[in-house]
């Protein structure tokens, strides 16, 4: 009995030690599986700074700029397509109505046939699919008065020509399409490019948005030196020019300086440089009088412009017809060198030529930015100049 009673004991301390190892082995299993979940669980990508947040936003917005210019390209091509549409469909209207009246003269001509009880070839013609080669028949040709044969010839005429006009009406329409589609898919893009930087900048803190403030205005600052750099060395060369012009006068003898020859000289570079200069005055006054009216991407006026648009508009003031988008501005005129700009030059930027400006003088030019921001003046050394045209 006691030796019973021992096992019995026995047995009573391992039961009471059972719930203790369970837990226990629980325990560890939950840390087994949160450590797994915690080591397969995506690493937190760090905050980026304001430096990268930066420069993330500037490229966004050259891009969208980039994809503004595909948007400019895209409606210039989908409104020429859909003139070019309206005029071939119009002369296909045109045609249909000829192609009647070659009709209704055939159907005369079957009706007198079958009024007077002669055959009608000419009715058999109407159903045919080939008139022309039903008439080729020479007998049946020579039963025909000239007017017949004249009416034949014009029917046949008119209804090649339109087939041929409904033809290209359908690949103008096909062409159209896609000019639509590609407007489409560029309008999307640059959305898509500004919605972004929106959400970037979003995310700022205040403190952040300020260092991020503190940022554009150092850019802003030495862009603002290279200006001023720029415009002393316009106004040392325009010292240097004129005090060049005097020492001339005085080193020439009376006769000389009273010639006609010399005068004539003067006149005629005064003239060509005159002429370009009355132009760049009225794109200047025009530019300036649009300061303060806001970028919006795809626009050319009167109330919002892009950067291209408002370039366009300008010289269009002058009376100078300047193509839509960047990339077809850079290649009118002639080429100048930064350090040869001229008022009324135009200055494009990055290496895409995403961007352009209305040269002004002293290092500094008139443009719509960018989305958020309004036209106005600005140092030519804020963005990396890709280079410059005189369009006139």
């Amino acid at each position: 009995m006691s030796a019973l009673a021992s096992h019995r004991k026995t047995r009573s301390r391992t039961l009471k030690t059972s719930p203790a190892v369970g837990f226990t082995t629980a325990a560890l299993a939950s840390v087994t599986l949160l450590s797994t979940q915690s080591a397969n669980a995506a690493p937190t990508e760090p905050k980026p700074s304001v430096e990268e947040v930066q420069k993330k936003v500037d490229d966004l917005y050259r891009q969208a700029g980039t994809a503004t210019q595909q948007f400019n390209k895209a409606k210039e091509a989908t409104e020429e397509k859909r003139r070019e549409v309206d005029e071939l469909l119009d002369d296909a209207a045109k045609r249909t109505d000829k192609l009647n009246e070659s009709r209704r003269a055939l159907g005369n001509y079957a009706a007198a046939q079958y009024r007077t009880g002669a055959v009608t070839p000419t009715a058999a013609l109407l159903l045919a699919d080939s008139p022309e080669a039903y008439f080729d028949q020479t007998q049946l040709m020579s039963r025909m008065t000239d007017r017949q044969r004249s009416a034949i010839t014009d029917y046949e005429t008119q209804r090649a020509a339109a087939a041929e006009q409904r033809a290209e009406a359908t690949k103008s329409l096909e062409s159209l399409t896609r000019s639509q589609q590609a407007l489409r898919t560029s309008k999307q893009d640059v959305q898509a490019k500004l919605g972004e930087a929106r959400t970037l900048l979003s995310k700022l803190t205040a403190e952040e948005k300020a260092r991020l403030a503190a940022i554009e205005r150092k850019k802003e600052e030495e862009a603002r030196r290279r200006a001023e750099a720029k415009a002393q060395e316009e106004a040392d060369a325009r010292a240097e020019a004129e005090a060049e012009r005097r020492r001339q006068e005085q080193t020439q003898d009376p006769g000389t300086s009273t010639g006609t020859g010399t005068g004539t000289g003067t006149g005629t570079d005064t003239g060509t440089g005159s002429t370009y200069a009355a132009k760049a005055e009225k794109v200047l006054s025009f530019a300036r009088s649009q300061i303060g009216k806001p970028y919006v991407w795809g626009a050319s006026g009167p109330s919002s412009y892009d950067c291209s648009g408002l370039t366009q508009a300008a010289w269009k003031a002058a009376g100078v017809d300047l193509p839509r988008t960047t990339w077809d501005q850079v290649e009118v005129g002639e080429r100048v060198a930064t350090s040869d700009l001229l008022p009324g030059d135009l200055v494009f930027f990055y290496d895409d030529i995403s961007h352009v400006g209305i040269y002004i003088g002293d290092g500094n030019m008139i443009h719509a930015p960018k989305p958020g921001a309004n036209v106005r003046e600005e140092s030519i050394y804020y963005m990396p100049i890709y280079g410059s045209v005189r369009p006139a």
